[in-house]
């Protein structure tokens, strides 16, 4: 009974826990008593307290007992296992963010059973499956050309190991327009005009000429049906004259698509990337200019 001096009823007194809790972690070796009293009733030393302050903080921390009992046996410090759970922790809520952007969209409304699977495939390789569809299917042969290698990996998203709230929300919302059908053709159709209009050698990318021309035109509030417009016309098409203006037409129409341009933006929030501008309007002044050309040719 040396150094006996705390009752089970004074511990629970003093640390807040309830004699049965006490009594629990007491069977179980992680604060054993140190003697009895006449009567038989267990008495604890003066580092009982502590012990049970430890216990309890590391159980409210979601520490295993055997992990508990490790470190008041000296078997293994207090940085080594909290080093162990912050790992555990930063992948369970790595899971959690996701599941809540899964829900949130769910809330939203919208959202049937087919897509809720679809979008809980939030594991790693998941989301690499995932991802190795959407592009075979949009890309589908065109994927392995090297041609296509850059705007393959323009398209990939790739969510960091410990995303943001917004990438992971973002991811969710990215998930659900890679499953579109329409969607996946239209980048199909895409990437086979631009064979069509790459040409052999390394000639300049039609859209990406359109978009170096009408730029400073659509700056300048050039009106799409003045003569300063055909101009423009004149220009991007000498640069590219391996092209019709109605191949070109067709393709700007096709990357004209608002799901793409959504796409886009959702890709850059997930991996990081500042917003990209969006091509739209300067896609649809060229349309608007090429028709109105068109009229006044037929008229």
């Amino acid at each position: 009974m040396d150094g006996a001096v705390f009752t089970i009823g004074e511990l629970a007194r003093r640390t807040g826990l309830t004699v049965k809790a006490i009594r629990f972690y007491s069977d179980r070796g992680l604060v054993p008593p140190t003697g009895r009293s006449p009567t038989g009733y267990r008495l604890y030393g003066h580092d009982a307290v502590a012990r049970l302050d430890l216990v309890r903080t590391l159980r409210e921390l979601g520490v295993d007992l055997a992990t508990i009992r490790d470190v008041l046996e000296h078997r293994r410090t207090l940085a080594e296992v909290a080093a162990a759970h912050v790992d555990a922790l930063a992948a369970q809520i790595g899971v959690l963010r996701l599941r809540r952007a899964v829900l949130t969209v769910v809330a939203e409304g919208g959202t049937g059973i087919e897509e809720v699977g679809l979008m809980s495939r939030l594991s790693e390789d998941g989301r690499r499956r995932l991802v190795g569809e959407f592009l075979d299917a949009a890309f589908g042969d065109l994927a392995g050309d090297p041609g296509f290698a850059g705007m393959v990996r323009s398209m990939t998203p790739e969510l960091p190991e410990h995303p943001a709230d917004e990438q992971v929300e973002a991811w969710v919302s990215l998930t659900r327009l890679a499953q579109d059908p329409d969607f996946r053709a239209c980048l199909k159709r895409l990437a086979e005009q631009h064979v069509l209009t790459r040409g052999e050698g390394l000639r300049p990318d039609p859209a990406a000429v359109v978009l170096d021309e009408v730029g400073p035109a659509l700056a300048a509030r050039v009106d799409p049906a003045s003569p300063e417009a055909r101009n423009v016309i004149a220009a991007v098409m000498e640069r590219v004259p391996h092209v019709s203006r109605e191949q070109l037409a067709a393709l700007l129409e096709t990357a004209n698509d608002t799901r793409r341009d959504r796409y886009l933006r959702l890709l850059a929030v997930v991996n990081g990337w500042q917003a990209p501008e969006s091509p739209a309007p300067m896609f649809e002044w060229f349309l608007r200019a090429l028709g109105h050309e068109s009229t006044v040719s037929t008229g």
